[in-house]
């Protein structure tokens, strides 16, 4: 996979020369987790496909082909990172770490997926891994094979006939391909897709308006129909259960429409369009009027000396920090050594090495058969990264914007670049800090923030999911996801009412309520790799009002502890207490307050998941139990729900729950944090036919850390475009 800065960026800064540079470690563009170029690509496809074909594998497809990341501690040396308080001037090693290269790739045929990897070595892939992988194991499913499924879908003669029984043309049927979560009627060998079936009336229309009252189950390799399904109704308002008197085992065996225990039930078919030119179209066509708001005046973001970042390579630097931007297919955005440069110690100290968004599910709360497949893995069973949009600039991004592009590969194993899925900007955030002292003469200092923004949005499905990291002067970070797009819907019959598992939004049309639960992978090296997590309350002292010991009655103060191994080391939120936790170095204490250096986490989305513990959802989504995990650094260890995810029945051995059960030490040693958050959504009437953005967001702030406001270099200016809105003489700050 390569990631590269685009060609159309709209600016493409070099590496500037600064004070700071001297403290560096100098490795030109090179850098060993810069994704794989597409040469690298091909040269590791090539040496796969020769080893499946010597060993009689004719027919393949692969699903992605990606680096392997090379062991942390020859990254950290090659890099020349601090790796304690002490080690004050660190050097380069001087050794590359070995390029290489991972995929997965299936036969056709047999449905057999294997695992290989090789080495990049002098224009050549020499294969050193090869894995047969057990019986139900999926690699993550495909846009190719999405595309797919649904063209199968949509030329299936049973599906055109069930579409015309209600009034809908071949032409019409739209589907929305999903991984299946679990499905127990197939065996464990089948590549399994679920299409919702829609119905789109006319070019661009709004094909989440018309729901149809079946999906279909697909199998991916032999692009076939496999099973047609009908969810029950709730057509009578006393069944809360929504079976109808079915149950799951009547589907398994016999048939799903007569099961469900209903009729047929064409689709919703006014229309409900988003798009402005549509609405105008139906607005004229009722005689009515319809039209954009014309009271907005035009809103620059404008930098006319440039931006205040530079980048060689992958490497960017801004403001006090440096970085290195990774991407792929799964994860999209990866962050890599991220440093700081503090003034008071006049070197770069290291915060972490390595930030990405591990994992997601998406669980929805109907309980009628099929519903319940709906809890999808966007980022394990569909690679999150491959789904990313191309930006357009001055839309999705506002002003002097960088982009860049990011190299996949397809199923012939062949480099594809995404252009423009990663935008970096600038933007305005408010004040920093201000202070007026009014002795003696009202003295006010203001200083504004900004802030470093990288982001990519992804659309899966009906969703699009904008992720934004930003890095504040004050040495906070930060991630903010937007969720927007369409609801996933499902129809009513007439007369049928909702129930409580959704929300008609519009006549005949439900959408479930859902959660969007996040899993946030950080690797911290707090002033280098020995770190460790402490979880702080506060709480009311307990001694009663009047005492000589709170007399007041108003005291409170904070408790701190350590978690000390992965036994203790998953850990619910509690708003009550105001708990939070921090990632540390225990061996850097501040010159004053005598605490540990660290990161503090700042979060107030945690929501709890909602399915039971032993529910399929809580099988496989482990890591959706608690919202803090910590568990030693092992290479590889990347994924919270296991590496494949896609048609588990639970989560592997390999995964977040079952590394915790190991009870290892997860203090003072090179730790990983996981931050599970998100958001418990009931969809609202406002939130169609398409949504105004929800947000998450969670910080990073520096606690112990800096020996004080880390921002007060930061100057404070007067904006010379600003002027009074209504009055003729402008002034700003105070000043004519």
């Amino acid at each position: 996979m390569s990631f590269a800065p685009s060609a159309t960026s709209a600016n493409n800064a070099s590496f500037g020369v600064s004070h700071l540079d001297a403290a560096l470690p100098t490795t030109g563009t090179f850098h060993p987790l810069d994704p794989l170029s597409p040469q690298e690509i091909r040269i590791a496809s090539a040496a796969f496909r020769t080893e499946l074909l010597r060993r009689g594998v004719r027919s393949v497809k692969s699903t992605y082909v990606d680096l392997i990341e090379p062991p942390k501690a020859e990254v950290i040396a090659y890099l020349g990172l601090a790796t304690s308080p002490t080690d004050l001037n660190p050097k380069s090693s001087g050794i590359k770490p070995k390029r290489r290269a991972e995929a997965s790739l299936i036969d056709t045929l047999s449905g057999q997926v294997y695992v290989l990897a090789c080495e990049i070595k002098n224009g050549q892939g020499h294969i050193d891994s090869f894995e047969e992988m057990p019986e139900g194991i999926q690699p993550a499913i495909t846009m190719e094979e999405l595309v797919e499924s649904e063209e199968v879908v949509r030329n299936h003669p049973e599906v055109i006939r069930l579409c015309a029984e209600v009034g809908i043309s071949q032409e019409q049927i739209m589907c929305d391909c999903w991984s299946i979560g679990y499905e127990h009627r197939f065996g464990k060998n089948r590549r399994l897709q679920q299409a919702f079936i829609y119905a789109r009336t006319q070019d661009h229309d709004h094909l989440y308006a018309h729901p149809m009252d079946f999906n279909v189950v697909v199998d991916s390799n032999a692009k076939e129909v496999l099973k047609i399904d009908f969810a029950s109704h709730r057509t009578n308002p006393n069944n809360r259960g929504g079976l109808s008197g079915s149950t799951i085992p009547h589907v398994v065996e016999g048939d799903s429409l007569k099961d469900s225990g209903r009729a047929r039930i064409p689709p919703p078919l006014e229309s409900h369009d988003y798009l402005p030119d549509l609405i105008a179209d139906k607005a004229k066509k009722e005689g009515k009027t319809w039209d954009v708001r014309r009271d907005l005046k035009p809103l620059h973001v404008q930098q006319p000396l440039g931006v205040s970042f530079s980048m060689d390579g992958n490497r960017l630097k801004w403001q006090n920090w440096d970085m290195h931007i990774g991407y792929n297919y799964r994860e999209g955005i990866v962050l890599n050594a991220i440093q700081y440069f503090d003034k008071d110690q006049q070197r770069y100290r290291p915060i972490m090495y390595r930030a990405s968004f591990a994992e997601m599910v998406v669980p929805y709360a109907a309980p009628e058969w099929p519903h319940p497949r709906k809890f999808a893995f966007d980022v394990g069973e569909y690679g999150l990264g491959m789904m990313a949009n191309s930006l357009a600039l001055g839309c999705d991004c506002l002003g002097a914007i960088h982009y860049l592009d990011a190299t996949m590969s397809d199923h012939s194993g062949q480099p594809t670049t995404l252009a423009r899925c990663v935008c970096i900007h600038e933007e305005d955030d408010g004040l920093l800090w201000k202070h007026t002292d009014f002795r003696p003469n009202g003295r006010a200092h203001s200083v504004r923030s900004r802030k470093l923004i990288i982001q990519f949005i992804a659309t899966v499905a009906n969703y699009e999911y904008l992720f934004a990291w930003a890095f504040k002067q004050d040495g906070t970070m930060e991630l903010e996801i937007k969720l927007t797009g369409i609801l996933n819907t499902y129809l009513l019959a007439e007369g049928e009412k909702c129930a409580e598992y959704g929300t008609e939004v519009a006549p005949r049309i439900q959408a479930h309520h859902h959660q969007h639960i996040f899993c946030l992978r950080l690797d911290p090296m707090i002033d280098g790799v020995t770190n460790s997590v402490t979880e702080t309350e506060i709480v009311p002292d307990a001694a009663p009002t009047g005492s000589a010991e709170n007399w007041a009655g108003n005291g409170f103060h904070s408790t701190k502890k350590y978690l000390d191994n992965t036994l203790e080391g998953s850990r619910d939120a509690n708003p009550f207490t105001g708990r939070m936790w921090s990632m540390v170095n225990e061996n850097a204490t501040h010159y004053s307050s005598g605490a540990p250096a660290g990161y503090k986490i700042m979060c107030k989305d945690f929501p709890p998941l909602l399915a039971q513990p032993d529910s399929l959802i809580g099988r496989r989504a482990t890591f959706a139990k608690k919202n803090l995990w910590v568990t030693p650094y092992v290479d590889g260890q990347l994924f919270p729900a296991g590496k494949f995810p896609t048609q588990t029945w639970e989560a592997p051995e390999d995964s977040l729950e079952g590394w915790m059960a190991k009870g290892s030490n997860i203090r003072k040693t090179d730790v990983v944090t996981w931050v599970t958050f998100g958001v418990t959504h009931l969809p609202r009437p406002e939130d169609f036919p398409v949504m105004p953005y929800e947000h998450v967001t969670i910080q990073f702030k520096p606690t112990n850390f800096f020996k004080s406001n880390p921002s007060l270099d930061v100057p404070s200016g007067t904006d010379l475009r600003s002027v009074s809105a209504f009055e003729k003489k402008d002034t700003c700050c105070g000043k004519l």
